[in-house]
């Protein structure tokens, strides 16, 4: 067998600080533990001893009306580099923001930083919980996830505990990624709605070759994609999808028919998650290929 493209990288993003808004990029560097700096930042929330997610909205949504970015490009299998956090969208209306938490743009003053020796107290103030921030995960970390009144999930109208995996603070894969052929898909089943890929919170954004549509990804599922000429990522399975996908973020809107829409037409599901089997740099405009 020879390798088959499947299409190319269109878009790229990292997410410094989990649940936060992130940065799209040019390029990447995939280590062995995922994309280089992504998720390697979270708040701890005191109150409950859990990692602070937006998938508990009744607590944490305000957490996607910031935006976090690197102060400095991070290193593979390095300690993660200070981050800087803007308030941006509804944060800026719903939260009291303090001297030192200036609202704008992306002027380096402009910012609160990870290295401030009081940024705890500071996020403590914005957010109204005691939070400390945290560059590495607790022996056991978990989070507390809520449920939406989806008739075809497991679960309606409630919370329950998410325990992440070992040393992180992802969800349950080191990447993810998404098609423009399902974005398009979903929003043919339901015109009027926005399927943003950024509702989607992915790494890399595909577009599928020879112009394939569908949800075209579940073909990829227990194979191996080669991205440029060296990242190798296992396709471990679909992407099942949560609240966070629902919630108001950036210039989006709060809107439950993204989730439900997902849950009619596709199992709940919309892209996929990923392990490296090879580390290397991604760039926009690189190949992808399923190797035979």
């Amino acid at each position: 067998m020879t390798d088959q493209p499947v299409g190319q990288v269109v878009a790229l993003w990292r997410y410094p600080v989990k649940s936060m808004l992130g940065e799209s990029l040019e390029r990447l560097w995939v280590d062995g533990r995922g994309v280089c700096g992504d998720r390697a930042w979270a708040l701890w929330d005191h109150a409950t001893s859990r990692v602070a997610s937006a998938k508990n909205p009744h607590l944490w949504k305000e957490l996607l009306g910031y935006r976090a970015r690197y102060l400095a490009e991070p290193m593979p299998e390095a300690p993660p580099p200070p981050v800087a956090i803007t308030p941006v969208g509804f944060a800026t209306k719903n939260v009291a923001v303090s001297p030192a938490m200036p609202v704008g743009g992306e002027a380096d003053d402009d910012h609160l930083s990870s290295s401030d020796p009081e940024v705890a107290e500071r996020l403590s103030s914005l957010l109204g919980r005691q939070v400390s921030l945290l560059d590495q995960a607790p022996a056991g970390a978990s989070l507390n996830q809520y449920w939406p009144p989806v008739p075809e999930r497991e679960f309606q109208d409630v919370v329950n505990e998410l325990v992440l995996p070992s040393g992180t603070f992802f969800d349950a894969c080191p990447i993810h990624a998404i098609s423009t052929a399902t974005l398009e898909r979903l929003g043919a089943l339901a015109p009027g709605l926005d399927f943003a890929p950024e509702r989607f919170r992915p790494n890399l954004l595909i577009e599928p070759a020879d112009g394939s549509t569908g949800f075209v990804e579940a073909s990829w599922i227990g194979h191996t994609l080669r991205v440029g000429s060296q990242l190798e990522l296992r396709v471990d399975g679909a992407c099942p999808r949560c609240v966070v996908t629902t919630l108001a973020q950036g210039d989006l809107p709060q809107d439950l028919e993204i989730l439900r829409t997902t849950a009619r037409h596709n199992n709940v599901e919309a892209g996929i998650r990923l392990s490296v089997l090879r580390p290397g740099p991604v760039a926009l405009g690189d190949p992808i290929a399923l190797l035979g």
